[in-house]
């Protein structure tokens, strides 16, 4: 027979331990100690995290958010990487590739696309409509009209006066790192400036606690035609693990596919690194494998964990990203690199 004092005995822990899963239960429900915040690759950021805030400010979901967020920066003529107005390829098309990703792992992306001003948008009717993830070229413009998207000329006469300087040497010689060398000749023109501009990449936490991601580019200028960079792929240009962060890159994307960086800031978040020593080894691990290569491109690493602390790396000095939350809507801060000069 159980006696008095065994009794007493269990009653206690039991108690104790029913008081530890309501409070470990009530732990989960609080919102994220980080306020909702929302960051983003350069300083047209800064508008970008605004037109996300007015989603987050009001409780609302980290997907949305990060959508309406990158659709500013794509439907601004004036920057020349992402969306209308971006570069053309060799072949004088506008191209565009996208990529978002939600908090319970659903993705979506188009690359190669012609014609439709907002590829976020699409990218997230593939996640919600489709059991894909990607489509791809004349199959996602197809999609997008389909969806209701109007076929428009993204080629500005900007960007086409543009490419067609650059056809008078028709020499296809990508330089890979230009805004990186164009910033050491003038400091006005850094990467990210209002003279130059790449990939946006945003990461999103909630009020409820729940991470999303986006990334948007019209990719490398005058690229062979056909060519898909990182933004569009997911464990490359962005990923995103509700337990534990995400992640997004600008730069050249071929090495951070090569890496599958994204996915490795994450899963080194998920071994106890913070944001920035993440990105920090993301950055190394191209710098180990290709010494000679590094040394002339740019690619950058930015990262959010679940905490709502957030941080950056880059190869080369210039990088630069924007941070929004409720004590301050334009917060710009430079990225730590691994070459200062």
């Amino acid at each position: 027979m159980l006696n008095r004092r065994k009794f007493i005995q269990g009653s206690v822990l039991s108690a104790s331990f029913l008081a530890a899963q309501k409070s470990f239960g009530a732990a989960i429900l609080k919102p994220a100690a980080g306020k909702p915040v929302v960051i983003s690759t350069w300083d047209f950021g800064i508008p970008a995290n605004k037109a996300a805030w007015t989603i987050l400010s009001k409780n609302g979901a980290a997907l949305d958010a990060v959508e309406k967020g990158v659709r500013v920066p794509e439907a601004d003529p004036a920057i020349q990487t992402v969306g209308y107005g971006g570069l053309p390829d060799r072949d004088g098309k506008v191209t565009l590739d996208a990529c978002i990703m939600d908090n319970n792992g659903n993705c979506g992306s188009v690359a190669g696309m012609e014609h439709i001003k907002h590829p976020i948008s699409v990218a997230r009717l593939v996640m919600e409509k489709t059991p894909h993830v990607m489509l791809v070229g004349d199959g996602a413009f197809q999609f997008a009209l389909e969806n209701g998207f109007k076929k428009e000329n993204l080629l500005t006469a900007e960007s086409e006066k543009a490419w067609k300087e650059w056809l008078k040497k028709a020499k296809y010689e990508p330089v890979i790192n230009i805004e990186n060398k164009t910033y050491r000749v003038a400091p006005t023109r850094l990467p990210g400036n209002q003279y130059n501009h790449d990939t946006i990449g945003m990461l999103a936490l909630d009020a409820q606690g729940n991470l999303s991601g986006a990334c948007t580019t019209s990719g490398m200028a005058f690229k062979l035609h056909g060519r898909v960079g990182d933004s569009p792929i997911i464990g490359a240009g962005l990923y995103v693990d509700n337990e534990v962060g995400g992640a997004t890159s600008t730069g050249v994307g071929e090495e951070v596919i090569r890496n599958v960086g994204s996915f490795l800031v994450v899963e080194l978040m998920r071994q106890g690194y913070s944001p920035e020593a993440a990105c920090k080894e993301a950055v190394m691990r191209i710098i180990r494998k290709k010494p000679e290569t590094a040394k002339n491109i740019q690619v950058g690493f930015l990262a959010l964990n679940k905490k709502g602390e957030y941080g950056a790396y880059a190869i080369q000095k210039g990088f630069s990203y924007a941070v929004c939350n409720a004590d301050k809507q334009d917060t710009l801060i430079k990225g730590k690199s691994y070459y200062q000069s």
